[in-house]
């Protein structure tokens, strides 16, 4: 994890619901909750490394590569 990212996109996240909470009071619970809540993804996403994660394939053969042995028929 790279901390100036981190720390850049907190700053940034927080500069977001200041200028916009306060538009929100009118408005629905519901909205203000998927406001809420996408802003969290967004938080959380950053403290995830993605750039070198493993991809989807590479997940899913790491997770069913011992049931290979299980299914081989020869």
């Amino acid at each position: 994890m790279k901390w100036g990212t981190f720390i850049g996109v907190m700053v940034i996240i927080a500069a977001i619901f200041a200028y916009e909470w306060p538009r929100m009071k009118q408005l629905p619970k519901k909205d203000k909750a998927a406001f809420i809540a996408l802003l969290s993804i967004g938080w959380i996403l950053t403290l995830f490394d993605l750039q070198n994660m493993a991809g989807p394939a590479t997940v899913l053969e790491t997770i069913f590569k011992p049931f290979s042995k299980l299914l081989d028929t020869r």
